[in-house]
Formats: C-alpha cells, structure tokens, sequence
C-alpha cells in the first residue's frame, strides 16, 4: 500500500511523520578557524638516587591549565642546538636542583593539545639519569613551573604522577633498574 499523500502532494514516510525543512530558518555555522600548527620537542625523564638499595627518583608539581597542582617528571624545551640528551640534564637539573648523567633512554611520548591561537604537535623524549650531584630545590627553575619538587620511590611513581604516558615511563624505569641490581 502506497504511502498517503500529505496536501501538499509529498508522500508521507513510514511512521507517518513527514519531513519538514525551512530553509529560512535553518541556522548556517561557519567553519571553525583553521589554527597554525606548532611542533615542540622537549626533553627531561627520571634523575634516580639509590639510598639503602631504594631508587628513588625527582619529581615535581607544577600547576596544569585548570589551575591544579600535578606531579609529573621534569621536562622542557631543547634551546638552541641543544640534544635531547642535554635538555634533559640541565631541564632535570633546573627544576629539581638535581645533576645527573644520562644512562640510558626510557622513551619518547608525542601527543597534540591545542592552545588560544593554536595546536601543539609535542614530542617529549624522555631518559634514565643517575643523580651525580646537586640538592633537591625548585630555586632554579627560571620560569618558575616547578612549585614542589620531592624523591619519591620509584616503585611509589605510578600512585603519584599525573599522566598515564609518564606513569608507564616510570614503570619501564623500574624494570631497568631492578634488571641492572
């Protein structure tokens, strides 16, 4: 059986309920603005002390855009011809107070957010130091992120960082350092 014809001479779809489209009410959005996208590499990881057989690393706590404070590891931006490996002995070192010696690397995370004016495509290669120096202090952090900074067990890392990415970066540390005892 055909469908009934509404007056207008439309057929009815099944259900009965006819579509109605007014054109002149029909609200037109215009395309979201196309943001520039920005590449940023930074560098930093887990600077690792050994006391009494325990490996315990430096973290900090630095406010994230919500205005929360956040344990994560300490990272920033290579400056000027700088390696990876570089930027994370003196990052590590001026957010922690902490020198350490690179001995191996742990991973690299990459991941894209997206700021007022644009998206960020961030690549942040993370390594395993051993502290050689330095005392635990946020005073040298030049841009001021750092608010804390603390040694923390690593085996307690997972319970206390902020990111998944960095909480399996700690993980992975751990399997390298009980491999290595």
């Amino acid at each position: 059986m055909p469908s009934p014809a509404r007056p207008d001479g439309v057929p009815t779809p099944p259900g009965g309920h006819a579509l109605r489209i007014e054109l002149r009410s029909a609200s037109v959005r215009p395309a979201p603005p196309v943001l520039p996208v920005v590449e940023e590499t930074s560098a930093g990881g887990l600077v690792v002390s050994t006391v009494d057989g325990v490996h315990h690393a430096a973290v900090i706590a630095r406010r994230n855009r919500a205005g929360r404070l956040e344990w994560c590891l300490p990272k920033g931006h290579l400056e000027g011809v700088e390696t990876p490996e570089e930027a994370a002995v003196r990052e590590i070192a001026e957010e922690t107070g902490i020198v350490g010696q690179v001995l191996r690397r742990l991973g690299v995370i990459d991941y894209w957010f997206t700021g007022d004016d644009r998206r960020v495509h961030k690549v942040v290669h993370h390594f395993l130091l051993g502290a050689v120096g330095g005392e635990l202090t946020v005073e040298g952090d030049p841009d001021g992120e750092a608010e804390d900074v603390e040694w923390v067990a690593v085996t307690d890392l997972p319970g206390r960082l902020a990111y998944p990415n960095e909480r399996r970066l700690a993980e992975a540390a751990h399997v390298v350092l009980t491999s290595q005892a």
